[in-house]
């Protein structure tokens, strides 16, 4: 009887917090499109006269011509040397004056631009960014500058960097012949064969208003901001010489091993990446793979942890993450740091049979409990502006509508326990690849 009770508390509770949180908007954000057809997605936050700005472009190491690796990130480094206004190398000086943080990065979708800034600054901060959209210069000597600042960076932080190199090996393992499959940073002999035309055809191909998504939040309402977009980047033509890049389909179910030994590791590691749908790809699916991502692996709390860590001692740390950000395919991916003595094949044993006993166990109190630990993430992601930009834009950018942003919490709830079942089955039937890092005996 007290259970019975109990069980119904807990639908009584889940039920509440279903109704109350389908009334409810993630962001209460607003949207409009310029004529040049840039995005803006505004954020309001009144809690603090704070502003992150952050200007997204459909533009990542998955857009490079063949051989020219690299390209996207190249260009990103030289967004910062000048323009027509701005001198050579001011560009970080005026935002740090001004009190401003600023910094940017190049992923295999996108590449995205943000400052951090008091609301007295944005307008210099929107203008700074809309110049560089439009007015972009350096000179041969700046090019060849940036070009060994990236390749001295990527030896130091791949070549050098065992954990670095292994995880890219993985990904030419588990990609193969997809855009996917290359290294974000290009590869140091692709480094050192771009010239400064192959960045020039880079930025004008991609980097336009109808090629991007603003994103203002914080202490700025959608009046202010489209007054002040209008004013900056309302002016830039828009450039209709952006291709569409083109996605190879995937249908085998390969399942690749890599075995990596090295001296500059100290601690076992392991990898499982499996290749699934993104959001893009479908919708449904990429939800209830969120669910399973924080059921298996999310947290001290998570299935995987308690078993592997906390009760079997095969594992020091384990987590695990899924990706379905993609223009192409996603990525859900399972790491873990072994146990002292612990070998491979121990490990991946007790793995399979955690995973299977975590989709046996699973229940509907338990997937309640793990949707409500999903919905507490989101609760405090309206009160960091920095956190709200990055999330909006980066779901935007992956196609997903404002609808669907506002109410990802509803989507979340609407995850049946079968939904759940069936991305576990996923897994085992998708391409697959994993991989043990591990220290070399002396």
């Amino acid at each position: 009887m007290i259970r019975r009770l109990k069980k119904t508390l807990l639908t009584v509770l889940f039920l509440g917090l279903l109704c109350s949180q389908s009334e409810a908007k993630l962001f209460d954000m607003d949207s409009f499109e310029l004529q040049n057809g840039l995005r803006v997605i505004v954020i309001p936050n009144h809690k603090a006269p704070i502003v992150k700005h952050m200007v997204w472009y459909q533009a990542g190491a998955v857009d490079e011509p063949i051989g020219k690796g690299g390209v996207a990130h190249l260009l990103e480094h030289l967004m910062f040397r000048g323009t027509k206004k701005v001198e050579d190398g001011a560009f970080n000086e005026i935002v740090i004056r001004n009190g401003a943080d600023m910094n940017a990065f190049t992923s295999y979708d996108m590449t995205a631009y943000h400052e951090f800034s008091d609301l007295s600054r944005l307008e210099l901060m929107m203008a700074l960014e809309a110049d560089r959209m439009a007015n972009l210069e350096f000179d041969e000597n700046a090019f060849k500058k940036e070009q060994q600042i990236v390749f001295q960076e990527r030896k130091q932080v791949v070549e050098n960097n065992p954990t670095a190199y292994f995880s890219e090996m993985m990904r030419r393992n588990l990609w193969q012949e997809h855009p996917y499959s290359r290294p974000i940073t290009g590869t140091p002999e692709e480094i050192l064969s771009l010239t400064s035309d192959d960045v020039w055809d880079f930025y004008h191909r991609f980097y336009a208003p109808n090629n991007a998504i603003l994103v203002l939040s914080g202490d700025i309402d959608s009046v202010a901001a489209k007054t002040l977009a209008e004013k900056h980047y309302g002016k830039i033509a828009r450039r209709n010489n952006s291709k569409t890049t083109e996605f190879p389909k995937l249908e085998n179910t390969s399942s690749t091993k890599t075995l990596m030994k090295t001296k500059d590791v100290s601690t076992s590691r392991f990898v499982r990446e499996y290749i699934v749908p993104s959001y893009r790809q479908d919708k449904q699916v990429s939800y209830a793979l969120a669910v399973l991502s924080t059921y298996l692996g999310e947290g001290e709390t998570s299935f995987l942890y308690r078993q592997l860590v906390k009760d079997e001692n095969v594992a020091v740390a384990i987590s695990t993450d899924y990706d379905f950000t993609g223009r192409s395919y996603g990525t859900f991916r399972i790491s873990a740091v072994l146990a002292p003595n612990v070998s491979p094949a121990e490990f991946e044993e007790k793995l399979d049979e955690a995973m299977n006993e975590a989709v046996r166990r699973l229940n509907w109190d338990t997937l309640s409990m793990v949707k409500n630990k999903m919905l507490a993430g989101l609760v405090y992601l309206k009160d960091n502006p920095s956190d709200a930009a990055y999330i909006a834009g980066a779901w935007a950018m992956s196609d997903m509508p404002l609808e669907d942003i506002e109410n990802y919490d509803e989507n979340v709830l609407s995850v049946k326990l079968a939904d759940v079942h069936r991305a576990a089955s996923l897994l085992k039937h998708s391409i697959s690849s994993q991989g043990f890092l591990l220290p070399e005996e002396e």
